[in-house]
């Protein structure tokens, strides 16, 4: 995995909207109007939201229609989860040692 794409993840995941997001296609597929539902926010802004995540290659887009949706691509957290494991181990050794 490249620094950028790593970084990129990282940022996208920085916004509590856009975990909330990834948290809701968690639970499978969702178009954007059911994701943009529980914010208080323009659709407009929650598409924003989604293609930094989609930029991020965190989830995808499918479109049927004029339906837009999203689903998870759980590989690309997988790689910042092994990359913030390290430090988790890290961590463990060191309070194993206390």
């Amino acid at each position: 995995m490249s620094t950028q794409h790593l970084d990129a993840i990282f940022a996208a995941l920085a916004d509590s909207t856009r975990r909330d997001l990834v948290h809701a296609l968690a639970e499978g597929e969702k178009s954007i109007g059911d994701l943009a539902a529980p914010f208080d926010m323009s659709l407009a802004a929650v598409s924003k939201h989604i293609k930094v995540l989609e930029q991020a290659g965190i989830i995808q887009r499918r479109i049927d229609g004029r339906t837009h949706y999203c689903s998870l691509l759980a590989e690309s957290l997988t790689e910042a989860l092994d990359w913030i494991s390290i430090y988790r181990h890290f961590w463990l050794t060191r309070l194993e040692n206390l």
